[in-house]
């Protein structure tokens, strides 16, 4: 039995409505994130422009401000200049995640509200994370931690280690995917209360108003303070730490 794959192609183009590009699917999710991808490009050509060693003007402080708060943040949670390397990777990883997560005030969707964008970060860092357990105890060393302390433990012990990827994917998914979906229901919510409220108005003047979702302004502010705002700002810092922890763990052996 053979598997026509231009067949399911088409199928597929058809049931989902996603636009591709030859035959890469254009997602809102790809398509958010060059934009995400532009706006810190952008950000990061605008700071470091014009650099001087004296007289520096308050946008190049702002940068050297960012950039020794990343120095700082890696330096400290490994214990010196060890993992220097990490400094760009992590900095970046930051960046990407507290845009991705704040750009949903603008009304986009989050890139973060994908599992398939946090399961990308994660296989990377579970490559690093990886690569250091090798570096410190060898290939030899590596394999033989799953059957300790017996042998009996080695699928658990492999489970643990995939574990870890998963882990911090859906975590961060999660956190932010809850924020997109509350938010919608708030909205939601209040549309409904304000359609019902203003439509007890008799007349053409309650027929005109209750098509106005009035109580949709003020509320959704206030959550999106938290949901967007603090969350998301929470959220890449949690990544961001347990990239850090997870990878200064494993050079230890």
């Amino acid at each position: 039995m053979t598997f026509d794959i231009t067949g399911a192609k088409v199928f597929y183009r058809i049931h989902t409505g996603i636009p591709f590009l030859g035959d890469f699917p254009v997602t809102e999710t790809l398509i958010v994130s060059w934009i995400v991808m532009a706006i810190i490009t952008a950000l990061c050509i605008f700071l470091t422009r014009d650099l001087k060693v004296e007289n520096i003007t308050k946008r190049q402080a702002v940068a050297e401000l960012l950039v020794e708060t990343a120095n700082n943040f890696v330096r400290n949670n490994t214990g010196g200049h060890k993992f220097d390397r990490l400094i760009p990777f992590v900095a970046a990883l930051f960046a990407t995640s507290v845009v991705s997560n704040l750009i949903s005030l603008t009304g986009l969707r989050s890139p973060t509200a994908d599992l398939s964008v946090e399961a990308g970060w994660a296989v990377v860092v579970f490559i690093l994370i990886t690569k250091e357990k090798i570096k410190a105890s060898g290939i030899g060393g590596y394999l033989k931690g799953f059957t300790t302390p017996i042998f009996i433990m080695t699928p658990f012990n492999i489970l643990s280690e995939l574990a870890t990827p998963v882990s911090m994917a859906c975590r961060h998914f999660g956190n932010i995917l809850s924020g997109v979906v509350i938010d919608g229901l708030i909205y939601w919510g209040l549309g409904l209360a304000s359609s019902a409220i203003l439509g007890l108005i008799p007349g053409a003047v309650g027929n005109f108003l209750k098509h106005i979702p009035i109580l949709e302004v003020g509320l959704p502010a206030i959550t999106g303070v938290y949901f967007d705002w603090f969350s998301g700002c929470i959220q890449a810092f949690i990544f961001c730490m347990l990239t850090i922890m997870f990878i200064s763990n494993a050079s230890e052996g």
